[in-house]
């Protein structure tokens, strides 16, 4: 949903680590994670299932890694 983000806290092997953001930026996208062979991918996706923007990075390299979903309303909440 419009306003899901991710950050990623990750190590560069320099003094500080960088912080990245993944945002779902339209109405109808969604953020999603997967974690596979040492690698770590966060893709924004279509309703459709199309990735729009994805990140990759070494899981070894990852610190950190925090989903931010937006609170969904629910049906029949007064």
């Amino acid at each position: 949903m419009r306003g899901d983000w991710v950050e990623i806290v990750v190590d560069t092997g320099g003094q500080a680590p960088l912080n990245y953001e993944v945002k779902a930026t339209r109405a109808g996208r969604r953020v999603e994670t997967s974690i596979s062979r040492g690698v770590v991918e966060v893709a924004e996706v279509t309703r459709g299932g199309t990735p729009v923007r994805t990140a990759r990075f070494m899981a070894s390299r990852v610190l950190a890694l925090v989903e931010h979903p937006v609170p969904r309303e629910t049906a029949g909440k007064e």
